[in-house]
């Protein structure tokens, strides 16, 4: 995974992420065009696929919307980093394939900077400042989840295979 770094504070919640008067909208391209859009308005138009979003602590808290984590990834950002998750927002990412990874060296990337994870070592490389920075991988089941495009997919795979 690699991509430019979206920074964001402590505490975006998900009503930041996708404001709630979208949330007659179900479709992760229809909720892309809305994304931040409080927060930060050119998130929508400027953000590119591949994007990762960096953040501080508690990212995703608020209601239990599905909408957020399916907005950003209907926008094409490849992970969320923070040093917290929701735990809500957390099983809705996983859920529908969005990977997450927690790290406490999330203030020293900017806004910007050129990432990379290496998802499978629990390695951030900030190909900007040179400097790496470890993150908890997923659990190898997680991540299956993760690869497959989500809970859904994960699940009729198993079904599947039975």
């Amino acid at each position: 995974m690699a991509g430019r770094a979206w920074k964001f504070k402590d505490d975006v919640d998900t009503d930041a992420i996708i404001p709630g008067r979208y949330l007659v909208i179900n479709d992760p391209e229809g909720l892309s065009k809305h994304v931040f859009e409080g927060v930060r308005p050119e998130f929508a138009t400027e953000v590119e696929e591949g994007d990762i979003v960096v953040a501080g602590r508690n990212f995703g808290c608020g209601s239990s919307r599905e909408h957020a984590p399916l907005g950003l990834k209907g926008a094409g950002v490849e992970a969320v980093i923070a040093s917290s998750f929701a735990r809500i927002f957390f099983r809705n990412a996983i859920n529908i394939g969005l990977p997450l990874f927690v790290s406490s060296e999330v203030d020293r990337i900017e806004d910007g900077d050129a990432i990379e994870i290496d998802a499978d070592e629990g390695v951030i490389y900030n190909r900007s400042r040179g400097e790496s920075y470890r993150t908890t991988p997923l659990p190898p089941f997680l991540q299956e989840i993760v690869a497959t495009g989500g809970l859904v997919n994960y699940t009729k795979r198993m079904v599947k295979s039975a």
